[in-house]
């Protein structure tokens, strides 16, 4: 990165904390346009009007070929100016309304409200317990929402305890209070929330183990998922505790270690970030919208190539699909010998912002996808901690 994007970027993060996101937007379109810049000047123009355009990738990859292009939905396009305003408060943007009522409980099913404390603070969680349960200890999910979203709404909206019934999975849904991120974001880019032992992963970590400790759980089958900055979490949670969660999801999300700061949690959802390298790498499945404007696919590839960086002997297998009534998709494999997937990336057409196959009452889910919380699922319960 260039001494005068540095120092540009340092600017806009300045303006932007301040509250003078028009003179931060024209600061940030000027050092992402070099045609934007002053001749014979060492600094980016700052425009005296709004800039508030939308998000265009920068990405020197290829465009898709024809018959698999598609148009970003209106919906899922985000301007830039919307964009600084949620980094500012620590996050990603949101929309969408938000449910606060609990999904309908199957028969004999639990949704608790419990808390977990530890010493890096406490955290209120949901906890849902299916009705239809064996003798044996469940494989335990926990699944992070994204910005503004609450752990009631992304219970609905991703529509996961209805597939607990049917897996017959405990699932856990953690909180994030707007007393720890203004947006109820999950604080991917801080370098204390990316350490074990310490910050939210710990606490998250905290949290699964209260509830081996209180529920009939196989603490060889944890597994965690999120969407947006609730993916970038999971991510580092994977990478941070190999030795606690067996496989992880990321729906569009950003690698572990995309970025330190505010200026480069910006320039990782603009234009991708390569994340950190890992020996231990964790089974992942990756699900990202091809048409998602406000984290950059890039960001999907370079989480599936940190995947497959401990794993290097697996056949690759991809195959192209279409929902039914709805969109179009690849789904690229990594496969064992013995059959198991390590590594998965959905990459899907026209698809923006939100959970593929999610439940129209909740909020960012597109429910015209494939259903990535049965996929992640499937996935999953492959593969267990020996």
């Amino acid at each position: 990165m260039s001494t005068l994007f540095t120092r540009g970027m340092a600017k806009a993060t300045e303006l932007t904390r301040a509250g003078r996101l028009q003179e931060a937007t024209a600061m940030i379109r000027s050092l992402l346009n070099p045609a934007d810049i002053r001749p014979h000047s060492s600094e980016p123009m700052v425009a005296g009007e709004v800039v508030d355009g939308e998000f265009t990738r920068l990405s020197p990859t290829p465009p898709a070929p024809p018959e698999r292009a598609a148009k970003p939905d209106r919906a899922a396009k985000t301007s830039l100016a919307e964009t600084l305003r949620s980094i500012a408060a620590g996050g990603m943007p949101a929309r969408g309304p938000l449910t606060a009522t609990p999904p309908a409980l199957a028969p004999g099913a639990q949704f608790l409200s419990l808390t977990c404390t530890a010493p890096q603070g406490s955290r209120t969680y949901r906890l849902y317990i299916p009705g239809k349960r064996s003798d044996l200890p469940m494989p335990l999910v926990v699944m992070l929402h994204g910005c503004t979203q609450t752990p009631e709404d992304f219970a609905t909206g991703t529509g996961m305890n209805g597939l607990a019934e049917a897996f017959g999975c405990l699932i856990a849904y953690p909180g994030q209070p707007s007393g720890a991120n203004a947006q109820k974001c999950w604080n991917w880019f801080r370098p204390e929330d990316q350490a074990r032992n310490r910050g939210e992963p710990a606490l998250l970590v905290g949290m699964v183990r209260d509830i081996l400790r209180d529920q009939s759980a196989d603490g060889a089958r944890v597994y965690v998922a999120g969407l947006s900055a609730g993916g970038a979490a999971a991510a580092i949670l994977g990478n941070l505790y190999p030795d606690v969660f067996a496989a992880i999801g990321v729906h569009s999300g950003l690698p572990a270690g995309a970025a330190r700061d505010i200026p480069t949690a910006f320039s990782a959802m603009r234009n991708g970030a390569p994340g950190t390298p890992t020996q231990v790498a964790v089974p992942t499945i990756v699900f990202h919208g091809k048409a998602d404007s406000t984290v950059h696919p890039g960001n999907g590839r370079a989480l599936l190539q940190r995947a497959l960086e401990a794993h290097p002997r697996l056949t690759l297998a991809s195959v192209d699909g279409v929902v039914s009534g709805g969109r179009s998709y690849r789904q690229t494999r990594h496969v064992r010998a013995d059959g198991r997937s390590m590594a998965e990336h959905w990459e899907i057409d026209g698809a923006g912002h939100a959970w593929a196959g999610g439940q129209a009452d909740g909020s960012y889910t597109d429910p015209k996808g494939p259903d990535a919380s049965r996929e992640m699922l499937r996935f999953f319960l492959q593969h267990r901690i020996k």
